[in-house]
């Protein structure tokens, strides 16, 4: 279990030397056990973990008579509590996705996979599980002797335990997933009386296995060999990037500490005592320089710092600093890096996308289609008419009686055909309606004249709606 800052303490030097034989650098071919300790990073990670229960809790959150978030794919439908998107608004989905690749891409050239150490969803899960872990079997020692020892009830019965508790969370973790795509609370109803669909119960079944496979056996091995975001880091952090940080001139000749002995001539404050190595959950030695299998999760500083403080030396031998900044060199402001403006005005360009995007959604939209063959139809009462396609989409979850205008103030004579009646605009849907607008001959001053159209509708709460749509009106030539 994670020891707390009492237990840190009132281990010995000696007891931690006596550990660090246990640990080695993980190359990829034995199962990494960390040792788990309390510290600022520990606390600060756990905190970051709690944000993954919105993922649980988000499907349950009701607005009025339906689910407040709700991805309905089948209907092309996504609710977010008072907003519904439709495929038509789907554009703004490339600014939110550019927003986020770039802020990735910002944090990381700033200080580092701070989202593979204290957000990913595989970093969160593998801590949990691991948790489990030491909490049913004991620390790494223990853990390590369980994983040699045979098959005796004693092993049977734990393991039993874990497997179950893991099972568990990978469960409502599929279930979860799901529920964001459907109703949660009919969900739970489908999936136990055996009449929820194929797909669902074919997700569910994934993610159980890809979170248990991928969470509790890969573990450190799906950051290393498995996610591309490794390997395309080291392109994205540089000299200048806050990153966790081994300070080579302050740590080096390093050493043991003999008890009773003072520390040899030219020893730095590294006393080689391995616990950095030890609590790191992916095996890394932070000592060697950055390393693609680190994901910056600030837990070996926790540990470096308790035994710094244990040996009455300042702490900070291992710390959040950037490269320049360890060699003593002269920081670039962050206002005067390139690539801090460049990120900057990607990132304001999709979020000026995204805000746009929403300011001009309205609840109802009209898109007028003028025919194509013919142009105009020349009637025997000597009138032209136009035909029109008028597609009305209705973003409210009712259907909504519209009525179809015109502006016939440049119309003297105007008739409109088609639309004598209100319309049922379906709702989430877009509803075709053909339309025919007469002008006497005599009453047209251009071949090609401006014409606008307009739908008005009224919801069940009485909030009045309306659109509006510029087309032409085309006859023969004067």
């Amino acid at each position: 279990m994670a020891m707390s800052e009492k237990q840190i303490q009132e281990q010995t030097i000696e007891e931690l030397y006596a550990e660090a034989h246990e640990h080695t650098i993980n190359v990829g071919d034995v199962k990494i056990h960390a040792k788990r300790m309390g510290g600022k990073f520990r606390n600060l990670k756990w905190a970051s973990n709690l944000l993954w229960i919105v993922f649980f809790i988000g499907p349950y959150l009701r607005l009025g008579d339906r689910q407040a978030i709700l991805l309905d794919i089948p209907n092309r439908q996504f609710h977010i509590f008072n907003l519904t998107l439709l495929p038509q608004d789907l554009w703004m989905l490339s600014f939110v996705l550019l927003f986020f690749a770039i802020l990735l891409a910002v944090v990381t050239a700033l200080a580092g996979r701070i989202w593979c150490g204290f957000f990913c969803f595989q970093t969160v899960w593998t801590d949990v599980f691991t948790w489990i872990e030491d909490k049913l079997e004991g620390g790494p020692a223990k853990r390590r002797k369980l994983d040699k020892a045979k098959w005796d009830l004693n092993k049977i019965l734990v393991r039993t335990k874990k497997y179950s508790l893991w099972f568990l969370i990978a469960v409502l973790t599929g279930i979860s997933f799901v529920a964001w795509f459907t109703d949660a609370y009919d969900l739970w109803v489908d999936l136990f009386t055996l009449k929820a669909s194929s797909t669902a119960y074919i997700t569910v079944a994934l993610f159980i296995v890809g979170t248990v496979f991928l969470a509790g056996f890969l573990r450190e091995q799906t950051c290393f060999w498995l996610c591309p975001y490794a390997r395309i880091q080291a392109v994205m952090i540089d000299d200048t990037s806050i990153v966790p940080s081994y300070d080579v001139s302050r740590g080096e000749k390093r050493g043991r500490l003999l008890k009773g002995k003072p520390a040899n001539k030219g020893q730095g404050d590294c006393v080689d005592c391995n616990q950095c190595v030890a609590v790191c959950p992916t095996g890394v030695d932070i000592r060697g320089g950055q390393q693609e299998g680190c994901i910056m999760c600030g837990l070996c500083i926790d540990a470096c710092d308790a035994v710094m403080e244990k040996i009455n030396k300042p702490t900070g031998l291992i710390k959040y600093a950037s490269w320049d900044g360890i060699m003593g060199k002269e920081e670039l402001p962050l206002l005067k890096r390139p690539r801090v403006w460049v990120y900057s005005v990607i990132l304001l360009i999709s979020v000026v996308g995204v805000v746009l995007g929403l300011s001009g959604m309205e609840t109802l939209e009209l898109k007028v289609l003028h025919a194509r063959q013919p142009l105009f139809v020349l009637q025997s009462d000597g009138t032209i008419q136009n035909r029109y396609t008028l597609k009305v989409l209705n973003k409210q979850n009712a259907d909504m009686k519209v009525k179809v205008s015109v502006n016939d103030d440049d119309f003297k004579g105007l008739i409109l055909l088609g639309a004598e009646k209100e319309i049922v605009a379906a709702h989430g849907t877009v509803t075709p309606v053909n339309i025919f607008v007469k002008v006497p001959k005599r009453n047209l001053t251009e071949k090609s004249q401006p014409i606008t159209f307009m739908v008005e509708g009224k919801d069940a709460q009485g909030n009045n709606y309306q659109s509006k749509r510029d087309s032409i009106f085309i006859g023969p030539k004067r």
